[in-house]
């Protein structure tokens, strides 16, 4: 895959609502800063884009439903791994 400017500003936006709604719907509070709840939905993004191409629904006739329920899927996780791990990075740092 090549990386343009456009894939990258999309990959941001992505990112920005797949963390928000990753937070939004992980359980309990999440004490992780803005920046890394973006990462954790980059995150998201990606492998939410890989398991719908291992799965074979990442391009489809219509909106690609199957392939946003995994990216948000998988946002939910890296956020609720980022909110575990950041306060324990924080404390040894």
């Amino acid at each position: 895959m090549t990386w343009s400017f456009g894939s990258i500003i999309g990959l941001l936006i992505a990112g920005i609502i797949l963390g928000f709604l990753g937070r939004l719907i992980a359980p309990g509070e999440q004490k992780i800063p803005v920046w890394l709840t973006i990462v954790a939905g980059i995150v998201g993004a990606l492998i939410g884009n890989l398991v719908a191409t291992w799965v074979g629904v990442r391009y489809t006739g219509g909106f690609d439903w199957w392939r946003h329920i995994f990216q948000v899927i998988a946002a939910v996780i890296a956020v609720v791994a980022a909110a575990a791990i950041y306060p324990k990075a924080r404390t040894n740092a």
